[in-house]
Formats: C-alpha cells, sequence, structure tokens
C-alpha cells in the first residue's frame, strides 16, 4: 500500500461535514434545497435562489466536466508528488455548482479543459477528500433521475 502525502484537511462545521465524510459511503454529497430543488455549494443551510432555509446534502452522480485546470509543477508541502491538477469541475446535475479538485489516476500532462470525470474519494484521517479522475465510461451525459 502507497503511503499518501499529508494533505491540508478543512476545518469542519454543521454545513459541511456532510460533504468531507460522505465518501466513507461511496457518495459525494451536495446541499440542495428542498423548496426549489437548487444546488448549494459551498455547503451552507441558505437556499440563494429562493432563500429557503430548508437545504440539506444530497447524493449527486458524481460525474462532471472539467472547466478550468492548472498543472502545478512544485511541492507545495513535503512528499507532494509533481506534477499534479488542481481544477474546477462542473457537476453534471447543476453545472454551476463547481467543485475545486485534483484530478488524479491519470498522466496530469494530458488532462484538458472538457475532459469528463466522476469522483473518487482519499480517506484522510476522518474525511474522505472528493478527488475526481478520467471517466472513460460509456454514459457521459448527464444522470437524468428524480429531480
Amino acid at each position: 500500500m502507497t503511503s499518501q502525502p499529508p494533505r491540508p484537511l478543512p476545518a469542519i462545521d454543521a454545513d459541511n461535514a456532510a460533504f468531507w465524510t460522505g465518501g466513507k459511503d461511496g457518495e459525494l454529497l451536495i446541499h440542495r434545497c428542498a423548496r426549489c430543488r437548487h444546488y448549494v455549494h459551498p455547503p451552507t443551510s441558505f437556499c440563494p435562489a429562493c432563500e429557503s432555509r430548508e437545504v440539506g446534502p444530497e447524493p449527486v452522480s458524481g460525474k462532471g466536466v472539467i472547466l478550468s485546470l492548472t498543472i502545478n509543477h512544485r511541492a507545495w508541502f513535503p512528499g507532494l508528488p509533481v506534477p499534479y491538477v488542481v481544477a474546477m469541475v462542473g457537476i453534471d446535475e447543476q453545472p454551476d455548482v463547481h467543485l475545486i479538485t485534483n484530478i488524479v489516476d491519470c498522466d496530469p500532462l494530458s488532462v484538458r479543459i472538457g475532459d469528463r470525470v466522476k469522483v473518487r474519494f482519499e480517506q484522510a484521517e476522518d474525511l474522505w477528500v472528493p478527488l475526481f479522475a478520467p471517466d472513460h465510461g460509456p454514459d457521459h451525459g448527464p444522470e437524468h433521475g428524480e429531480d
């Protein structure tokens, strides 16, 4: 088993705990308004679309597209392998929900804007960090399940 370099971890609060722990069950949890069904990220208990306070975490498909990226060639902390990709991923369910993440399980120099990706999780202490890897599966479009 390869040891991962230490990852700076977020401060956990009542709003963001589900986002950082859902990966334990293989779920990417994004807050969603029960009233207007708008996804809210970063997680908060207030819907900016309709001003409802009926907001809570719901699982999403974990699929999306790379909207922006940078390939980093500097190790910002000891043990970090370079190069590595930091990207902005728009989730399929609501593309204006952007996650800042790393793209993994591929050659960093091959990653492009517009690439399809899917979530995978890296455990760090009692948190599950959502990372994304190339999605070469047959279904590249948004999943149209329940709304």
